[in-house]
């Protein structure tokens, strides 16, 4: 008898994506050469090759590599040796490249219109679609390297669980997660620049990305009527032959995945080391688990915020990061936290940390969380290190320094060794 392979409940397995670019050693001019890659390690042009736990594959254009899970983790914790693995595998073949992977959420110097080249292996049809109906050649396509983590549910009452827990957390997880401060070898002006262009390349179908933080709603049922078929509707015109009209679509902050009962949270820049990533994401994940166990306010409460209302809180994390004065005093309580003034994403955040998380066992990712907390997040990191008017030599020298943080799976601290 063929074993049916049960569903995972809430926040019993976990899927992390994690996105680099491979680049030049000294130029960092980015280098298109992923297929060729994964060519010399197993002999074919594939899209995915499995190495036991942890599997590579491509994006939509050439210079980016995807490491992934396989399968659901039992636990973030642990992870990090794993991707740091594989990261230091792929650095020693790009050796003879003389290439390297790069960390962060957006290539600081990269002319997108000169570099950007497609992947032209399997499941192209998808990219030449998005190609033809938006233009891939832009930093919103070809230029956000992000961390994704996909969180199960088994059934729609655990869905609406996750989903309004995550809506909720969703505004201010860019404060701890921002990592792209530079774009055009300019200093952007926000925290989160890969964010900001993530939530404008479909502006020519406004339900695709929505507001980013998803609508409230709390089924399948509602979440396919109200939010998927809006989305296949309004794309039909440009994709007659519907290769786009599926879940991947849909680019809200926070994706439903029903082919595999999981969400898949896409707002977190992708940080300096694996370890880095695993810091944000366990501090992500065990406030998702309170919010999900109703320690702070009921889970009714919860459902009742309107997107619109926390995505003026979004815009103003992705500007200001940690420095963002959160207004709302009753968002604020749904975190347990009672601010007598304003009070800042990066106050909230150490009210979380210090109440919910305890990483006696892993002391790197507690050290990694802590830097992230008290120093900054790394876009602000970045920016204490470069200076407000960087000279493209500059920008060049901080960049190393963040790709040998990622080779040594450091953590990123201004005016210190990785």
């Amino acid at each position: 008898m063929n074993s049916v392979k049960q569903p995972l409940h809430l926040f019993e397995g976990f899927g992390v994506e994690l996105e680099y670019m491979i680049v030049q050693r000294d130029s960092l001019q980015v280098l298109p050469i992923t297929d060729k890659l994964i060519y010399e390690e197993v002999g074919e042009y594939l899209s995915d090759v499995e190495f036991g736990d942890i599997a590579w594959s491509n994006e939509l254009v050439l210079h980016v590599i995807e490491l992934k899970t396989q399968e659901p983790a039992k636990s973030i914790l642990g992870l990090q040796g794993k991707f740091q693995e594989h990261v230091q595998k792929i650095n020693g073949m790009l050796e003879k490249h003389n290439a390297m992977l790069l960390p962060t959420g957006a290539h600081p110097l990269m002319n997108p219109e000169r570099d950007t080249k497609l992947w032209p292996h399997e499941h192209n049809a998808v990219y030449e679609a998005y190609d033809r109906i938006f233009g891939c050649q832009g930093h919103g396509w070809s230029n956000l390297q992000s961390t994704h983590l996909n969180l199960p549910f088994a059934n729609d009452a655990e869905f609406a669980k996750l989903h309004a827990a995550i809506r909720v957390l969703l505004p201010i997880i860019p404060a701890i997660s921002a990592s792209s401060p530079i774009l055009d070898g300019k200093v952007s002006g926000l925290l989160d620049t890969r964010l900001e262009v993530y939530r404008h390349n479909q502006d020519k179908i406004p339900a695709i990305a929505g507001k980013i933080v998803p609508e409230a709603v709390f089924s399948k049922k509602e979440y396919e009527e109200q939010i998927l078929q809006k989305i296949y509707k309004d794309i039909s015109p440009y994709d007659p032959d519907e290769i786009l009209q599926e879940e991947f679509l849909n680019s809200r902050g926070a994706i439903a995945r029903f082919v595999r009962d999981a969400i898949e949270i896409r707002v977190i820049d992708i940080q300096e080391s694996p370890v880095a990533d695993i810091a944000v994401l366990q501090a992500i994940v065990t406030v998702l688990q309170a919010l999900v166990a109703e320690r702070w306010v009921p889970m009714e409460v919860l459902k009742t915020w309107d997107e619109n209302e926390m995505a003026a809180i979004l815009l103003e994390v992705i500007q200001k990061g940690q420095e963002a004065i959160i207004t709302n005093h009753e968002y604020v309580r749904l975190f347990g936290y009672d601010c007598s003034g304003s009070c800042s994403a990066g106050e909230l955040w150490q009210h979380l940390v210090q109440e919910l998380l305890v990483l006696d066992d892993e002391p790197e990712v507690a050290h990694a969380l802590n830097i992230i907390v008290s120093r900054g997040n790394l876009s602000s990191r970045i920016l204490e290190a470069i200076g407000k008017n960087p000279s493209e030599e500059k920008i060049r020298e901080i960049y190393r320094q963040l790709a040998v943080c990622l080779q040594e799976g450091g953590v990123f601290i201004p005016d210190e060794p990785c």
